[in-house]
């Protein structure tokens, strides 16, 4: 691994990929696909050019869900461990690397919310909520 690459994986480890040069945006998209896809919130992507993206090992391994009707959205996933993985857009323009995949620190951090007005109704910044650093004490 170079000084500029970053790495990531799924959890069971069967794929691997690296992401070098310039890492282009980081960003939590709050759309209702990626809020279905992650199970959460929102997505935690980097928006890399393809050039900047490899598959390190197990590409064998990864599947794709891709929505007719989609301009830019697609989803990858380990086929072993159902990990989300990065994917191409439908433009072939950019690879969404799931941030939360990633084994490394990310050089940059994320700058901004889009799709913010398709926010799920319950969303609450972490921000306004009680921090633990453990699992939190038990309510009698």
């Amino acid at each position: 691994m170079s000084d500029d690459e970053v790495t990531g994986s799924c959890l069971c480890g069967r794929v691997r990929y690296a992401v070098s040069g310039n890492l282009g945006i980081f960003q939590y998209c709050h759309c209702s696909r990626c809020r279905k896809f992650t199970g959460s919130a929102h997505a935690a992507n980097i928006l890399v050019a393809p050039a900047h993206f490899r598959w390190l090992c197990g590409e064998e391994h990864v599947g794709r869900y891709a929505p007719a009707d989609a301009r830019h959205f697609a989803t990858s996933f380990c086929k072993h461990c159902g990990s989300s993985l990065p994917w191409l857009a439908q433009t072939g323009r950019a690879v969404a690397v799931p941030a939360g995949t990633l084994d490394d620190v990310p050089p940059i951090r994320p700058s901004q919310n889009v799709f913010f007005a398709s926010r799920a109704a319950w969303y609450e910044p972490a921000a306004a909520l009680p921090e633990y650093d453990e699992l939190p004490p038990r309510r009698r």
